[in-house]
């Protein structure tokens, strides 16, 4: 390799080594598209970490992992006759450049509204021209979070007023499927797939209000994992420290310390 070379030349070099039929790696060799994909959805998550830790040094290293994954992506393509690295910058290119007319030509528009607007305009003529598939809810990756995926449907209803405007009707709804979990729940013989669907009704309507109070509900459940993680080491240090075992302590006595890290906790915010 030269020392001349750019460092995306050299990974994508390296990446063709390690797929090398005769001198590659067996397990590079072994992977498939389908493969890949837990792998990349991993690399994903160990950004936003190192992000959310704001460990600068570890954004770093997890971002060139999530690169290499597009690297791996491109070389099976590559192999496959579908597409190349190249063909994927090409394309990113032309839909930024093509998205934003008022950077990168002399289109001017009057608000950042309607800049929203000529950028849905634009992502509605992509997913018309993919397929027979014209709903506005066509595209919204499978894959993504079961949280995220509630939050995209439902701002693209939002767009095309399929929505609440006050949050008291939203509120209603998030009790209403509520009390219909507790209805299945009282049964003499409870459902459970019954359950698991009216479970399913109280989270979609709880991302919906996280919505219309302008959070993310993904990030803030996160968020609620990481406190009751924080909170919940705390309390098992605490029952060490007083030589006892988590199982062999109530439930009332558990609480107790938990009550007394949150207020530790609130004492230094």
């Amino acid at each position: 390799m030269s020392k001349t070379q750019r460092p995306i030349e050299q990974l994508v070099e390296i990446m063709a080594k390690l797929r090398d039929p005769q001198q590659g790696c067996p397990w590079d060799l072994k992977q498939t598209f389908a493969t890949i994909v837990p792998h990349t959805l991993e690399e994903a998550y160990e950004v936003a970490d190192a992000i959310e830790q704001q460990n600068w040094d570890d954004v770093r290293e997890e971002l060139g992992d999530l690169l290499f994954q597009v690297i791996f992506y491109s070389q099976l393509g590559k192999e496959q006759g579908l597409f190349d690295f190249d063909d994927v910058v090409e394309g990113i290119n032309e839909k930024l450049t093509r998205r934003h007319p008022h950077v990168f030509s002399d289109t001017e528009f009057a608000s950042e509204a309607a800049i929203n607007a000529n950028w849905e305009a634009e992502k509605a003529k992509e997913r018309a021209s993919k397929g027979s598939d014209d709903s506005i809810l066509a595209n919204i990756p499978r894959a993504l979070p079961a949280l995220s995926r509630a939050d995209k449907i439902q701002k693209r209803c939002a767009k095309h007023g399929f929505d609440w405007d006050t949050l008291g009707p939203v509120v209603d709804k998030v009790q209403e499927e509520i009390d219909e979990v507790m209805e299945e729940v009282i049964q003499a013989s409870p459902d459970q797939d019954r359950i698991e669907e009216e479970m399913g009704d109280l989270l979609f309507a709880v991302a919906n209000f996280s919505r219309h109070v302008q959070v993310k509900p993904e990030v803030a459940l996160q968020r609620a994992n990481q406190k009751f993680e924080r909170r919940f080491r705390e309390v098992e240090k605490t029952v060490l420290e007083k030589g006892k075992r988590l199982d062999d302590c109530s439930l009332e006595y558990l609480d107790a310390i938990w009550d007394e890290v949150k207020r530790n906790e609130l004492k230094t915010k």
